[in-house]
C-alpha cells in the first residue's frame, strides 16, 4: 500500500440519522455523494464527528457498512473502531476488515486513567485483530490521555502503524511525531482551525470535523499549501477559522449547525443525537450567516 493515498483532504464522516434520531442509510448514502462529488480523497467513519460514542455497536457497524457499499474504490476509507472496551473495539475492527477498508484507526481507551503500558496493549490488540494498517488516534482534549513521542515510537515497531491523526492543540507535537516516523509514516493534523500550521510543520494531511460543511476551502487551503502559496494559505485559514469562531457560537452543537447549514444545501442528515443539543431557534439568523461567510470565501478563493 502507497501512504500517499491517505494523503489530501479527509472530512470526518458526520452520523446520520432520519427524522426520528436513527441511524439512515438513505441519508449516509446522500452524504457519500456529497462528499464524493466535492472530490475529497477519503473519508474517516465513526470517529467524533460520527457521534461515535452516543451509537450502539450494531449502529457503529451499521454506518460503517453503508458508507462502504456506497464509497469503496471510489475514495480513501478509514474506519474509527475505539470503543469503551478492547472486546468492542476488536469486533469493530473485524466488522471495517470485512468491508473492504483501508485502514483503521482508534483513539485510545476512555473514562479510567490507564497507564502506557495498557493504552498499548489496547491499540496492540486492535492491530493483531486484522490485518489493515493502523492509524493512532491522539486527542488529549477529550480522552484525557497524551500521546508521547517515545510511545509512539514504540507502537511503530509494529509495521501496521502507518500513522498518527494528531489532534492536540501544539503544532509542535506534529513535528515531533513527524520526525519519529519520517518519511514512511503519515501524520495528520486534526484541529481544523491550525490546518495550514499543520501542514507547515511536518503534516502530510488532515482529518477534521468541519471539512464536510466547506469541502472547498480546505482542499484550496491543500493546493495553496502545495503550491508554497504561503501568504494565501494563511488567509484561507483566517477566513475558515472565523467560519469555525461562529460555528462554536451557536446555542446548539456545532455539529447540530453544521448539518443545518448541509440541510439548506440540500444534504438532510437529520440532526443531532442527544445530549449533543439541537440547533435552538435563535441559531437560525447566524446559521444563515455562517453559510454566506462559507458561499463568500468560496468565491474569494475558488471562484
Amino acid at each position: 500500500m502507497t501512504l500517499t493515498k491517505f494523503h489530501g483532504i479527509i472530512p470526518a464522516f458526520y452520523a446520520c440519522y432520519d427524522d426520528q434520531g436513527n441511524i439512515s442509510e438513505s441519508r449516509t448514502h446522500a452524504l457519500c455523494d456529497y462528499l464524493f462529488e466535492k472530490g475529497v480523497q477519503g473519508v474517516y467513519v465513526g470517529g467524533s464527528s460520527g457521534e461515535c460514542i452516543y451509537q450502539s455497536l450494531d449502529e457503529r457497524k451499521a454506518v460503517l457498512s453503508y458508507v462502504a457499499s456506497n464509497l469503496k474504490g471510489k475514495m480513501t476509507l478509514i474506519a474509527h473502531v475505539g470503543a469503551p472496551s478492547t472486546r468492542d473495539s476488536i469486533e469493530l475492527a473485524k466488522h471495517a476488515a470485512t468491508l473492504g477498508y483501508d485502514a483503521l484507526s482508534a483513539i485510545p481507551p476512555i473514562y479510567f486513567k490507564l497507564p502506557d503500558s495498557a493504552v498499548y496493549k489496547y491499540w496492540s490488540e486492535i492491530m493483531e485483530a486484522t490485518p489493515l494498517s493502523f492509524i493512532i488516534y491522539n486527542i488529549p482534549q477529550t480522552t484525557g490521555y497524551t500521546l508521547t513521542p517515545s510511545l509512539f515510537e514504540k507502537l511503530l515497531a509494529n509495521k501496521k502503524v502507518i500513522g498518527v491523526k494528531n489532534s492536540s492543540m501544539p503544532t509542535m507535537d506534529i513535528e515531533r511525531f513527524k520526525r519519529v516516523g519520517g518519511k514512511d509514516v503519515v501524520v495528520f493534523n486534526g484541529p481544523d482551525e491550525q490546518y495550514v500550521a499543520g501542514r507547515i510543520m511536518g503534516a502530510d494531511a488532515g482529518i477534521g470535523g468541519t471539512y464536510a460543511v466547506m469541502p472547498e476551502l480546505f482542499l484550496q487551503a491543500n493546493e495553496f499549501v502545495k503550491a508554497g502559496k504561503f501568504e494565501e494559505a494563511g488567509q484561507i485559514q483566517s477566513d475558515i477559522n472565523d467560519i469555525i469562531i461562529a460555528l462554536c457560537s451557536l446555542k446548539g452543537a456545532m455539529y447540530a449547525g453544521i448539518k443545518e447549514i448541509l440541510k439548506l444545501r440540500g444534504v438532510n442528515i437529520g440532526s443531532v443525537r442527544a445530549p449533543l443539543e439541537a440547533v435552538a431557534a435563535e441559531d437560525a439568523g447566524p446559521i444563515a450567516d455562517i453559510m454566506k461567510l462559507i458561499d463568500q470565501a468560496i468565491e474569494r478563493y475558488c471562484g
